[in-house]
């Protein structure tokens, strides 16, 4: 991780014994949280675990010394450093008097949304969960200044304790050209939330911890004028919102639904099951397990669905390596195991029909039913190098041939497919599927050898 320039600006509010002890940590720049207690050891917070800074015990006389060079703390016991984006936050006992304070170490991470740029061009709203100190700030924080500086969005940032932009009436250039609302209460954040949009004429609108249900239901507000949002919330994956009642409108909202007898023995379910009321307000989500490690929903719509169906869901992970380029890897699991294999077949096949377009010509023989043991595909208009990087992928027996006769299907992008007569009539001829992706993607290719070896 680089200097973080601003640290010194905080440890020049601590005790000069504990602030000496950072300077000659190893790892300073990877410090996560201070944590300053009352007779107790100053302790430096790693993704690693924790680690004493000192044999000093912390005195009243050190806390009084820290509050007195920082700013007034605020109604939810927040406070900041003018210029930078660190966080002290107290605890107080029940004489209100500070026993206890935790100093986040606020970070400009450049180049922090490299696995999700692509998302980000997409214009579509984007949700990201993670457990508290995993990143989901310094990763919005960074997509304020992308989106503003880069692609040129009017972008408008609702700063609810002054984390994202920092603790000052000049928002920190972290943020780019992005403009920071600041909220004077917690509980008007969902005022501030619907007066950006009907006020400030944003493209995209950034909110840091929904939490309340009014704040859910100002964020449907905001999707429904059509401006972009970019939120986060606590929660390790999408199964959290779903039982969490008052963000389950994030993702559509979750309902019970009585089905027919007929029904429900055709979906092989119960009588009384679960289902989404409605679109859900972010298509995107984006689960943070790790700093570098990432879960994708590329549609929020259908990784719902098959949650409460407890069928297969289709995710994307990807992974960052410090000096190397970003992996994507696919995978599919499922929360109950389907009593029949073909129910695994048709749910891989509706997952994938959702994100492309699939085009059968004289789908007759064998092949029809069947899939083959050892495909052979025959590409037109697809890169080859995008193709070995799918095959690493998958675990399936897949070899590429530049003899269409030899091949037992043909995979092109569709804008090229329809343009060429001479193929679909080989193709015809010799009873070979064509199938056509929208766009020429990792992401695609995969998704859609699996609907054919499935």
């Amino acid at each position: 991780m680089s200097e973080n320039p601003d640290l010194n600006k905080l440890l020049e509010k601590l005790p000069f014994f504990v602030k000496n002890h950072v300077n000659q940590h190893p790892q300073k720049n990877k410090i996560i949280e201070i944590v300053i207690d009352l007779g107790r050891r100053p302790e430096a917070r790693f993704s690693t675990g924790p680690e004493y800074l000192s044999q000093k015990i912390i005195s009243w006389q050190d806390i009084d010394y820290i509050t007195k060079k920082i700013s007034k703390f605020s109604n939810e016991n927040r406070a900041g450093i003018e210029l930078t984006l660190h966080r002290i936050s107290c605890i107080r006992n029940r004489q209100f008097l500070i026993v206890g304070l935790t100093c986040r170490i606020g970070r400009t991470v450049l180049g922090s949304i490299c696995l999700a740029r692509d998302l980000l061009e997409s214009e579509k709203s984007i949700l990201i969960l993670g457990k508290p100190g995993v990143g989901k700030t310094t990763v919005i924080r960074e997509m304020a200044r992308v989106l503003s500086d880069e692609m040129g969005k009017r972008v408008i940032i609702i700063d609810t304790s002054n984390e994202i932009a920092g603790d000052s009436d000049i928002p920190h250039s972290a943020i780019g050209k992005a403009r920071r609302m600041q909220v004077s209460q917690a509980d008007y954040q969902h005022q501030v939330m619907v007066e950006a949009v009907e006020n400030h004429m944003p493209q995209v609108i950034i909110i840091d911890e929904i939490g309340t249900e009014l704040e859910a239901l100002a964020a449907c507000t905001i999707a429904e004028k059509g401006v972009q949002l970019i939120g986060t919330t606590h929660g390790n994956c999408l199964e959290n919102l779903i039982r969490n009642p008052s963000l389950a409108n994030l993702i559509g909202g979750i309902q019970y639904v009585t089905l027919s007898d007929e029904e429900a023995k055709r979906r092989k379910t119960q009588k009384s099951i679960l289902e989404r009321k409605t679109y859900p307000t972010f298509p995107i989500a984006i689960e943070i397990n790790e700093q570098n490690s990432w879960t994708i929903h590329e549609s929020v719509q259908a990784s719902i669905d098959s949650l409460l169906g407890e069928k297969f869901l289709i995710t994307q992970n990807r992974a960052s390596i410090e000096n190397e380029k970003g992996i994507i890897k696919f995978e599919q699991y499922q929360t109950n195991q389907p009593t029949k294999k073909v129910e695994r077949n048709q749910l891989t096949k509706s997952l994938v029909t959702q994100t492309w377009n699939l085009q059968n010509v004289n789908y007759t023989k064998g092949f029809s039913n069947v899939p083959p043991r050892n495909l052979q595909i025959y590409l037109y208009s697809i890169s080859p190098n995008l193709i070995r990087e799918v095959l690493s992928k998958l675990d399936f027996r897949v070899t590429v041939t530049n003899n269409i006769k030899n091949s037992n299907a043909i995979i092109g992008l569709g804008s090229s497919l329809k343009k060429n007569r001479k193929l679909q009539k080989v193709a015809q001829e010799k009873n070979i599927p064509i199938y056509k992706v929208n766009r020429n993607t990792v992401y695609q290719v995969v998704k859609l050898i699996q609907f054919i070896m499935l």
